[in-house]
């Protein structure tokens, strides 16, 4: 072929792909999580089809499985919380407001500069301006809800005809991708690694941390398995973490007059969930996970995957969780096969 021909095929293949992303863009975002979703769990899902000896049976339990642990957590979550917001009783509010406008609290000493504001904002607390605040956000928190449900939908389906043609995808790429084969396998086999410790690191945290709050939730007489799976997804925010969760019951709690419950739940919160499952269980656990169950060979520095996951969650919101690990570990696997290539 000649080089004008081959100008020529390569300028009419860029146009098609622009085409062809044009032409998926709403589904985009759907696919590519998907297809990471099924790099991280391509291990066990590899397992599995060992197990059952059918890409059919093996596919179609490791998306039964994703969708269980993953997925209808959420959708549980979304159908209680919009029953809530349909039938939220105002008097809640009204309660948290008396409390909070009858609160004479003290700055302390190296604040007490703030003092005026601080009670100009408590006094101007009541249930028309919470109310107002909230009503809105309820209702597009019921439009948001009803497009990550349907993302949610497609992002399994996708994700089972990936697991079902996987073998076929990665042989493809193999042949078009202008690299050796063994540079192929190595950034792969990195994405998976680094893939495998966040998902994992996320269903580990999610689960223990989760499960744990339930407990404490459901004691006190709330819906403890609600409770669980928002603490859950709400611990993998960096830094703010669970106090999204614990803060406004032990608020609510102080509200109703129940000053041993609030600081319960809260002591409770930051010593047992923070500290104790957060600090010293989870990273034995994942540890474990990735050592002896999945033996993982890269090795991956925490505080990278920390930083990519805020960055993530920043510029993609819920799915960065997923989409900034994944893209920080491409990027440096291309670098790191480069320098092997220029050596």
């Amino acid at each position: 072929m000649h080089q004008k021909d081959k100008n020529f095929l390569a300028l009419m293949t860029l146009l098609i792909a622009v085409l062809v992303i044009y032409l998926y863009k709403s589904f985009l975002m759907t696919i590519i999580i998907a297809i990471l979703l099924s790099i991280a769990t391509f291990s066990v899902t590899r397992k599995i089809i060992e197990i059952t000896k059918s890409k059919m049976a093996g596919s179609l339990i490791s998306t039964l499985l994703m969708s269980i642990l993953f997925f209808l957590p959420i959708i549980y979550s979304v159908n209680t919380l919009l029953q809530y917001i349909n039938h939220f009783d105002v008097s809640y509010i009204e309660k948290i407001s008396t409390y909070l406008s009858n609160l004479h609290y003290k700055l302390p000493d190296t604040l007490s500069s703030f003092q005026g504001y601080f009670d100009d904002f408590i006094s101007k607390i009541n249930v028309e301006n919470i109310s107002g605040f909230i009503l809105p956000y309820a209702t597009k928190f019921g439009k948001i809800s009803a497009g990550f449900l349907k993302d949610m939908f497609l992002i399994v389906i996708f994700f089972f005809f990936i697991n079902f043609y996987a073998d076929e995808l990665i042989q493809y790429f193999k042949t078009i991708l202008p690299m050796q084969q063994r540079e192929v396998n190595e950034i792969f086999s990195q994405i998976t690694d680094v893939m495998n410790v966040v998902f994992y690191s996320i269903l580990t945290t999610a689960i223990l941390e989760g499960f744990l709050f339930g407990i404490i939730g459901k004691v006190y007489g709330y819906n403890g398995l609600l409770l669980g799976i928002l603490y859950g997804f709400s611990s993998l925010i960096p830094v703010v973490g669970g106090a999204i969760m614990w803060l406004p019951i032990s608020l609510y709690e102080l509200a109703l007059g129940h000053t041993k419950e609030a600081i319960f739940f809260a002591a409770y919160s930051i010593i047992i969930i923070s500290i104790i499952a957060d600090t010293f269980l989870k990273p034995m656990i994942i540890k474990y996970l990735n050592e002896e169950f999945f033996k993982t060979k890269t090795i991956i520095n925490e505080l990278l995957i920390f930083l990519s996951i805020l960055a993530g969650l920043s510029t993609f919101g819920f799915w960065g969780m997923v989409l900034g690990p994944a893209i920080t570990t491409l990027f440096i696997s291309v670098l790191s096969v480069y320098k092997k290539m220029e050596d």
